[in-house]
């Protein structure tokens, strides 16, 4: 990989993790409702990338299908799930994807896993299962069962996707932005009150974080991911992705003051060893997985 590159995949992981970040503060410090603070940003993604939306993909229902699990049913679940979940704790948690997704391409896809693969989904689950394990058993928060179902919607979507031929990265970023803003944006005056008022309320610091969100990490971030991933072996990009949840890690610590001990530290790596086997190992919708899911938080 030339070194030019390296440092766009390195810059491309830091936006990702910064934005689990971002996201957890907007939610749980500054008190935005979780919903209409997605809304705005797949608003602006739709804006954006609005010259791309035609001509539309074929079959036009599947796409709006796969928007709807890649775009608003996974952030309004990840985002409600920030309130309470820690972006450490959710980082290592969103990886369950890589063994959901495994399974959904083994019935949907015709895809075999033979042991190495099985391997690495058993690693995952097991560290998801230790960071989750406290003296009286498995215990999991609302806020991780959430962010847990937000990794199932990008799974399925990443598993459909795969059915899809020919959509380009901005279509594709067009289209998770147009299907999914109106739903989030009516969910939002159902279920949420005073949600205008709170975002004024935040200020200049919420504008910022809807835009960079929307911007530098949706629009900017996954568009290089796609470049790279059209330029290089997936077995190569695939791996080095896994800097993004470290680096949420190490960014929850010292920023959100996240709580972090041996017991998660052993979880995590083995959660990470369990998608870096799966990573090395030639499927069809890793690659795609791995952007949704650092995509998506």
């Amino acid at each position: 990989m030339a070194l030019r590159d390296f440092f766009l995949l390195m810059a491309m992981c830091l936006i990702w993790a910064s934005n689990n970040i971002v996201s957890k503060i907007v939610v749980s410090d500054m008190h935005v409702a979780p919903l209409f603070y997605a809304a705005i940003r797949f608003g602006i993604v739709a804006a954006l990338t609005l010259p791309w939306l035609l001509p539309a993909p074929r079959p036009i229902w599947r796409m709006i299908a796969i928007a709807q699990l890649i775009g608003g049913l996974n952030f309004a679940l990840l985002f409600v799930g920030f309130q309470t979940a820690t972006p450490s704790a959710a980082s290592i948690i969103v990886q369950l994807g890589v063994p959901m997704t495994t399974v959904l391409s083994m019935v949907m896809l015709g895809e075999r896993v033979r042991w190495r693969r099985g391997l690495g989904m058993a690693l995952t689950l097991a560290g998801a299962l230790l960071v989750l394990w406290h003296p009286v058993g498995v215990s999991m928060s609302i806020g991780l069962w959430l962010i847990a179902a937000a990794a199932l919607a990008g799974s399925l979507g990443a598993v459909m996707m795969k059915q899809m031929e020919g959509v380009k990265p901005l279509q594709f970023q067009a289209w998770v932005g147009f299907c999914s803003f109106w739903p989030l944006l009516a969910m939002s005056a159902i279920f949420e009150k005073g949600q205008v008022a709170g975002a004024l309320d935040a200020g200049w610091p919420f504008l910022g974080a809807v835009l960079y969100s929307a911007l530098i990490v949706s629009v900017i971030a996954h568009t290089v991911y796609y470049h790279l991933i059209q330029k290089y072996e997936a077995t190569l990009i695939s791996p080095l992705t896994l800097m993004t949840p470290l680096a949420t890690i190490v960014m929850g610590v010292l920023i959100t003051k996240d709580h972090f001990d041996l017991r998660m530290g052993i979880g995590a790596a083995l959660a990470l060893l369990g998608v870096l086997i799966v990573a090395l190992r030639p499927n069809h919708v890793m690659p795609l997985l791995l952007a949704i899911r650092n995509r998506a938080q």
